[in-house]
């Protein structure tokens, strides 16, 4: 589990191989800790925008999706979308811009 932490706003948890997606997206290399400067914050914002919206134009007009996916260990867990997992990280973001705060993780 990695946490995301900043004074201006409230923590997102996630699960590790959804924060290393996460990570990757903002351009971040993984780490057990990290932060995200308030300098880094407007192209990991900008990534995480675009990256949602590339997400919402290939499932545009899906009316089924999946009701489970697999986890890196083997097991399955309910599915939820990019979208769904990046939007309250880029929230998180977008708060801590807004306050000149940086975004740390850690477990």
């Amino acid at each position: 589990m990695i946490i995301f932490r900043s004074d201006a706003a409230a923590d997102i948890m996630m699960f590790d191989d959804v924060a290393k997606r996460m990570m990757a997206i903002m351009g971040k290399e993984y780490a057990p800790r990290g932060i995200i400067t308030v300098e880094q914050l407007p192209e990991a914002i900008a990534r995480l925008k675009a990256a949602i919206a590339e997400d919402r134009a290939r499932h545009a007009g899906e009316y089924d999706t999946p009701e489970t996916e697999e986890t890196p260990g083997g097991g399955q867990r309910a599915y939820v979308g990019l979208a769904q997992r990046a939007v309250p990280l880029m929230e998180l973001l977008e708060y801590s811009l807004k306050d000149e705060k940086p975004v740390l993780w850690g477990v």
